[in-house]
């Protein structure tokens, strides 16, 4: 039987919002918000925090959560994962990011669905965007995929570019919840970031320059991802 555990990456520090994820929203931090509703999809035979610090280790286990403390500096959330899953007995894993604090459950059943085609080693979430402000926001990761929804390149610049304002072409935003077969995210760590990666600030971005397909699946809105200050006073709007 096909084991899933879902792994929530929590660092403490954070560029633009300092310890965003202990941030309180309502009645909760951020971070127990985004765990809480992971565990409360059913979706998953494991769910744990893997975090840097001892405060948001703290945070999840006092209040009866699974947290595991990360042993090494890491680059990136999957580099953090993939050391807490190395030794465990996981088939697929499922990156639910720390700031994403309205996790809902049909989005992940449908990427771990896409798990029932063999070939497919990672996925990942987009949903469309359509103000135009935000496709131009570099803080908005877009994705260009092909006919079979597979990924071709993801950029903070626009993508495609509108040069012929004529034809209809759907944006979308990358979100940053993937699913990977454990062999796949273990060969992620043992490759060295990749030129495209180390420019654009998007790890998936290893994946495509190391030849391995990124299948997209489109879901409906995913509520507000907590960046700066700003995020969280909508976030808290959208709670109540």
């Amino acid at each position: 039987m096909t084991k899933i555990g879902a792994f929530i990456p929590a660092r403490y520090s954070a560029t633009r919002f300092p310890a965003k994820l202990m941030q309180a929203l309502g009645d909760k931090t951020v971070i127990r918000h985004t765990y809480d509703n992971t565990v409360a999809t059913g979706l998953f035979d494991e769910v744990y925090v893997v975090t840097d610090s001892e405060i948001i280790f703290n945070e999840i286990s006092s209040h009866g959560g699974k947290a595991i403390m990360s042993k090494k500096e890491h680059e990136s959330g999957s580099d953090r994962i993939a050391e807490a899953i190395e030794h465990l007995a996981i088939d697929i894993v499922v990156n639910v990011q720390g700031d994403e604090p309205f996790v809902k459950k049909e989005p992940l059943e449908k990427l771990i669905a896409v798990f029932k085609d063999d070939k497919v080693q990672v996925a990942s979430l987009m949903q469309v965007l359509t103000h135009t402000d935000l496709i131009a926001d570099p803080n908005y990761v877009k994705v260009a995929v092909d006919k079979n929804f597979n990924a071709l390149f993801f950029s903070r610049s626009v993508i495609p570019y509108p040069r012929n304002r004529d034809i209809a072409i759907p944006y979308y935003e990358h979100i940053g919840v993937y699913a990977f077969k454990k062999q796949a995210l273990l060969d992620f760590t043992n490759w060295p970031i990749s030129p495209l990666e180390a420019a654009e600030k998007i790890e998936c971005l290893r994946y495509l320059e190391n030849g391995v397909a990124m299948k997209m699946v489109v879901t409906s809105y995913m509520g507000v991802e907590i960046d700066t200050p700003e995020d969280l006073i909508k976030a808290a709007a959208l709670l109540k």
